[in-house]
């Protein structure tokens, strides 16, 4: 609550510092006339300012900007690198900095949906709905993350990591069984405890952890298209939503009854890692995020010694459409303070689309990609790894192919305290203190509790 509170001082301030700028725009106008520093907007040409957290290594800006002015060459694009080691929260605070100060903003990059939401409802952002408008699509047609915040578009999804189900290939041929390429959280379950032997898990939950890895803690509720929060879209707690109660079922069922799933003890006391469970081959089936593309062949800290399969996130009910997931993206805006935000939506538009294929670093937002360019991106990343003979290809473009996002729903200022909440109950159940029923009771009150202490 606190940080947000300063955000609006920080805002105030920009808007302030922004009316004794226009106050001062003649004599400004005058001096640069006399200066000879004519806008270049005089040629038809503008400039617009583009802060992001992202770096050169992990983006590719010298090629992927000069392509857009190519394209474009009316707009020129200053870009501002807000943290050259990629650090998201250094970012934020240069761009806050920034906008109190009154510096100019056009494009802003945001790396998750609540700093996105936050500065949405801080008034930094505008909405896009008569460019997209203009331009005759459907945002959830043209894309597979739903960006929409209070019935308004606010932004444009950069690139494409859905959560998905890494497999050790060779643990399920010594098993007997299948490749998952269509299955449920009971045939999860089910796979997982085929795939326990004394040498290893059938899976493992890197969550939840200190309040945060709260995926881990909404397992079925992702697999849906709304309201797979803990907070709902009014405002109210969804912990007595019955998807939340069957990934507590699952949750105990795996570890304590099937013994499938590496012991939260072991994790928390071990410290122990996604990364080591599934290189290591002490876990068959880990469920986690694409950022893992750029490592599925092996690097030289951890080898890849068999073969990797990918699967989609397991889905509610066999007859359900499937395919949602937990998503991560770069949410593209234009600022509202900004003076050319035609020039800075289609620049967010061209990068949300053909320069994600430019830039070449991660797989697109954008449902025009082709399956050839899709193969081509993936060989790309995969040819990175040591062994990317190793990794299921084929598998892996599909996964990422019909993967999509649920609808977005606004974080909350407070919600930290939610998750926190959450972990500290969610122990309590695991360490056998309290029962399943309890343990929703008690997180629906204090989240109401939490809810009315923040209003």
């Amino acid at each position: 609550m606190m940080q947000k509170k300063v955000l609006w001082v920080l805002f105030s301030m920009f808007i302030l510092i922004g009316m004794l700028v226009g106050c001062n725009t003649e004599e400004t106008d005058s001096n640069d006339s006399a200066n000879g520093n004519q806008s270049n907007e005089e040629d038809g040409e503008v400039t617009i300012k583009f802060h992001t957290h992202g770096n050169e290594a992990s983006y590719n800006w010298s090629e992927t900007i000069p392509a857009f002015e190519e394209a474009y060459p009316n707009i020129n694009v200053e870009l501002v690198v807000l943290s050259e080691k990629g650090d998201t929260n250094e970012a934020l605070q240069k761009l806050d900095l920034a906008a109190s100060s009154g510096e100019q903003l056009d494009v802003l990059m945001f790396s998750d949906p609540a700093s996105y939401a936050e500065r949405v409802d801080l008034g930094m952002v505008a909405p896009i709905d008569e460019f997209i408008k203009e331009e005759g699509f459907e945002v959830s047609e043209e894309y597979k993350v739903n960006t929409k915040l209070n019935e308004n578009y606010y932004a444009l999804p950069g690139k494409f990591n859905p959560w998905y189900v890494l497999v050790n290939k060779d643990h399920l041929e010594e098993a007997g069984l299948e490749m998952p390429t269509d299955w449920t959280w009971d045939e999860f379950a089910d796979y997982a405890k085929k795939l326990t032997t004394d040498d290893h898990y059938g899976t493992f939950f890197h969550g939840p952890q200190n309040g945060g890895w709260m995926e881990y803690m909404k397992l079925a509720l992702a697999s849906e298209e709304e309201e797979t929060g803990f907070i709902k879209e009014d405002g109210s707690s969804n912990f007595e939503h019955p998807l939340f109660r069957k990934t507590l079922e699952l949750r105990w069922q795996m570890e304590k009854e099937d013994q499938s799933a590496t012991p939260y003890t072991d994790i928390m006391s071990q410290k122990l890692h996604y990364r080591d469970q599934f290189f290591n081959q002490d876990s068959s089936l880990v469920l986690i995020g694409s950022w893992m593309n750029t490592e599925l062949g092996g690097t030289d800290q951890f080898p890849l010694e068999f073969n990797v399969g990918v699967a989609p996130y397991p889905k509610n009910d066999e007859n359900s459409e499937g395919g949602y997931t937990p998503v991560t993206t770069d949410y593209m805006a234009v600022a509202s303070s900004s003076e050319h935000k035609e020039a800075a939506y289609q620049f967010i538009r061209w990068y949300t689309t053909e320069g994600q294929l430019v830039q070449g670093k991660n797989i697109p937002s954008w449902n025009g990609v082709e399956d050839s360019e899709l193969e081509g991106i993936v060989d790309t990343i995969l040819a990175d790894t040591n062994n990317p003979e190793k990794v299921d290809k084929e598998a892996l473009i599909t996964v990422l192919k019909n993967a999509k996002s649920s609808k977005l729903i606004a974080p909350v200022s407070y919600q930290a305290e939610i998750y926190q909440m959450v972990n500290d109950e969610y122990e309590k159940l695991i360490y056998e203190e309290q029962d399943i029923d309890q343990t929703i009771q008690a997180m629906h009150e204090k989240a109401k509790e939490i809810i009315a202490n923040n209003q």
